[in-house]
Formats: C-alpha cells, structure tokens, sequence
C-alpha cells in the first residue's frame, strides 16, 4: 500500500498547484468571488454524503478494513448540513422557485458537479474494501488541498464580517484533518497492507482515476467562479436568465 499512498502524494502536489487552486489563492479577487463557484458544486456536495451512507458503508462485514471505512463514513456523511448552511451566508440563498432550480441543478453548465459524484459512485459501487479505501484516500488528499485553501478565503470574510463559515472555513478543515483514518495507528496500519501486483496496478489506476476526475470538475469551477456575476446575483435574486439559457442549450442539444 506504500506505493499507492506515494502515488497519491505525489498526485496531491500537481492538484496544489492546479489553476483553481491559484485563483482561491488570488488575493486581488474579492474573497466571496473566489467562493462564486458554490452554487455549481451543489449536486456533488449533496452526493457525497449519499456515497458514504449507502456506497462506502456495509455493515453487513467483519473485513477489518471496512471496519475502517465505515467509521470514516460516519464521520463524514454530514458535512452537507454546514454547505447549506455557507450558502446562505454568502448571499446565495435567495428566492428561486422551484422548477428554476430543478433546471439548475440539471443543467449542462454544472454537469461536473453531478457527473463527479456518478462516476465515484460507478468505480466504488460493490468494489472491494481495499479499493474503496483506496479512492476514499485519493478523494481525502484533494479534499485536504481544497478545503485548507478555503479556510483562508474565509477566513478573509470572517474578518470583515465575523461570520463563520463553517463548509469552507476552518471548522471543516480540521475536522476533516482529525479523521479517525488519520491517526496514527490506523496510518500506520492502512500503510502497512500488503497488495498483490494487480490489485497494486488496480488500485493506481483508481488514484489516477479520481485525480483526472476532479482535475475536470475543478475547471468548471473556475470558470463558473470566473463568470458568475455575484453583485448582479445578489440585487436580482438569482440569474435565472443563465440558467435558463443553460437548459435551452442542453435541450437544444438533445434535439
């Protein structure tokens, strides 16, 4: 498993420095710009605790790494509560009727958000615990880059505002950085399994494949965070005239 986990370093580096990455960084851009991106990342948000309630967990076994999964999903399948709890704070929760936000969440332009939480969802739906592990780990370390990034962007809105934000804040950051998988007798442990050569090449090809994942996912981010017209969102409601412009697009392109 050593290997894996290197891989998996080594993956978390490139991620660092990815060019969403950098525009979260961007101090010249208003901090709550930089969080613009939220509305997109609803759909995976939402989905994620769905995974670890019902994909990554399973009572049903004594595998010991499973064990280990189970925990982690207990801890982390409601972290959804805070995201909703941050959109309201930073002015995205404003009156929207509801086939308008059916067209939203379903529309081309955040398709990543939903595609991201399927296809975790297709490589880890009834695959062994190891391999579960191992994209819950892959999944972990970006997690880890994003959310640290985060937490100063708003730590930059708690200062002008002293309102906490708790998803993309640091209350989030170091909960998910005190994991029972991140002790360091479970560490030691998971770093000490012994993997077959093609359950190694497997489980490589899954690190590969959630990195790639989320490399596409973050493009759309950054560019919705990029467009996305937040003063004209907040004295309008929302822009319902993009959205619907998404979905007439989509549409047009199912015709």
């Amino acid at each position: 498993m050593k290997e894996v986990l290197a891989h998996i370093e080594m993956k978390k580096q490139g991620f660092a420095k990815s060019e969403f990455i950098q525009f979260l960084q961007d101090k010249s851009i208003p901090p709550r710009q930089r969080l613009a991106f939220a509305p997109c990342f609803t759909p995976f948000v939402m989905g994620f605790g769905e995974l670890n309630r019902y994909i990554w967990r399973d009572e049903t076994t004594n595998d010991p790494i499973q064990a280990i999964i189970n925990q982690h999903t207990y801890e982390d399948d409601g972290h959804w509560i805070w995201f909703l709890e941050d959109l309201e704070k930073l002015g995205l929760d404003k009156s929207l009727n509801f086939t308008d936000t059916i067209r939203f969440i379903w529309s081309k332009e955040i398709q990543a958000s939903r595609q991201t939480f399927y296809e975790i969802y297709r490589c880890t739906y009834k695959t062994t615990p190891i391999l579960k592990l191992v994209a819950i780990e892959a999944i972990e370390a970006i997690a880890d880059i994003f959310l640290s990034t985060t937490a100063q962007v708003a730590e930059e809105l708690e200062l002008a505002s002293d309102i906490e934000y708790k998803y993309f804040g640091m209350h989030h950051f170091s909960i998910d950085s005190n994991h029972s998988m991140d002790s360091f007798e479970t560490v030691e442990s998971i770093s000490n399994i012994k993997l077959d050569k093609d359950v190694e090449k497997e489980a490589l090809e899954l690190v590969n494949q959630m990195f790639d994942l989320f490399s596409r996912f973050i493009d759309v981010l950054l560019d919705y965070a990029k467009t996305y017209e937040f003063e004209s969102s907040l004295n309008n409601d929302f822009d319902k005239r993009r959205i619907r412009k998404s979905q007439e697009y989509s549409m047009l392109k199912a015709s």
